[in-house]
């Protein structure tokens, strides 16, 4: 009796999970530095996959791409780690400004195409540099019924101090909020760059987050860190340049000291339940929030920490003068996946009562592509495995005695038993 009480009690567990689940996405800005034509350093392209391989965003925007063939080797590396990744079209920018020309810095979104569907996109011009405007749809159940948009605005401010470029980046924010002003004022908008701003009271940070309340979109930072970030050690949790103070890799110098990189997010999103930033998830990929990494190079020991291993800050410190910033998004909807059987899927090698080792086959087409998640017989989640691999071996000396079951959330299919007897 309370054996079949138990698995009715898993049983319902994942019912109600299904029921009730939040799907979560993983957004990504990341200033290139003039990929794939800057080559300073050797075979730049090794240390931006080693980055995506470890975070795997769901929307990849990016900054300082030079052209089509950059953008195209990216997307080759993406699909490498997940199939359903796609880009959007590589444009070259259109706005030029009177001292140079500036058309080998561009902006481009990359996307998994299971989660989002790009519906269209296109151009706001500046007297400097595009703003890039995707609208996206998300890949949920009801979408004919209920569509959920998101709209993703890419840009790269001018850059460098004084009130001349000041100016400057407040014209080209002038010209977004004149856009802008043409959409609902329920709408879901992310927008992701570079800002070189330096301190939140400059007039083109004011416009975005619009204190006089004259915008129909206003801007929201979700990491809460509004401030005079430049040279200020106590924005060092979210300052995102310079990774270097050696010259001689291309980029900026100077060490770690400014705040230039997004993600910010329309006011709606602060509430509406079917497209929401997730609190606290705002995060600058590779900084730690040492004190001690004020002014050092990010691959130094004085940027350790717990977050970020050397191997990767080595590999941001290689790639770019920046570190790429991160967001999560969470919906209440439910996404349309894929209907898959579970013999189709996974298969366990061998007989499924295991002492020490659990052995897994996975479908070719899956690796790289699916997370298992192992429940003991109450529901509890007891391990999450990652198919990097065809084959998987999961260790499962330190399970209790009992039955297991093997699910996924993406995949939907009837839970794959086990059990474990030491």
């Amino acid at each position: 009796m309370i054996k079949k009480l138990c698995l009715t009690v898993f049983a319902c567990a994942l019912t109600f999970q299904s029921l009730s689940a939040q799907e979560n996405f993983k957004l990504m800005f990341y200033n290139l530095l003039n990929f794939p034509l800057e080559d300073a350093v050797p075979n730049r392209l090794q240390y931006l996959e080693l980055v995506l391989d470890d975070y795997r965003p769901d929307l990849f925007m990016v900054c300082e791409l030079n052209n089509v063939n950059g953008a195209n080797t990216i997307l080759s590396s993406l699909q490498f780690i997940n199939p359903d990744y796609q880009g959007a079209t590589f444009e070259l920018n259109t706005s030029d400004d009177s001292g140079s020309n500036q058309n080998d810095l561009q902006q481009l979104l990359y996307y998994d195409s299971s989660k989002f569907i790009l519906e269209s996109q296109n151009i706001v011009t500046t007297i400097f540099r595009d703003f890039n405007h995707y609208r996206l749809r998300l890949n949920s159940v009801n979408q004919n019924t209920n569509p959920v948009i998101l709209d993703v605005i890419v840009c790269h401010l001018k850059a460098s101090q004084g009130s001349t470029n000041q100016n400057l980046r407040l014209q080209m924010v002038n010209d977004l909020t004149t856009y802008l002003d043409t959409f609902p004022v329920n709408s879901n908008i992310v927008l992701a760059g570079d800002f070189n701003v330096y301190t939140s009271s400059e007039p083109a940070f004011q416009e975005l987050i619009d204190t006089a309340n004259n915008n129909v979109i206003k801007f929201e930072d979700p990491a809460d860190r509004i401030g005079s970030w430049h040279t200020n050690s106590n924005f060092i949790d979210v300052m995102t340049q310079s990774t270097r103070t050696q010259t001689g890799l291309g980029g900026s110098t100077g060490g770690f000291d400014d705040r230039f990189d997004f993600i910010m997010t329309s006011a709606f999103m602060n509430s509406n339940p079917e497209l929401t930033f997730v609190p606290d998830s705002y995060d600058v990929y590779g900084n730690n929030e040492n004190f001690q990494c004020y002014n050092q190079e990010i691959n130094s020991s004085d940027c350790a920490g717990a977050d970020f291993s050397f191997a990767i800050r080595d590999a941001l410190y290689n790639f770019s003068d920046h570190l790429p910033v991160t967001l999560e998004l969470q919906t209440n909807q439910s996404l349309s996946v894929n209907e898959i059987l579970v013999e189709d899927a996974i298969t366990i090698i061998g007989t499924n009562v295991v002492d020490e080792t659990l052995k897994l086959k996975v479908k070719p087409s899956l690796e790289n592509n699916i997370s298992l998640s192992i429940y003991n017989s109450l529901g509890q989640l007891v391990k999450t495995v990652n198919a990097k691999n065809s084959l998987i071996t999961v260790d499962a000396a330190s399970f209790a005695n009992g039955i297991y079951y093997i699910t996924n959330s993406k995949f939907q299919f009837e839970p794959l038993k086990f059990v474990v007897a030491h």
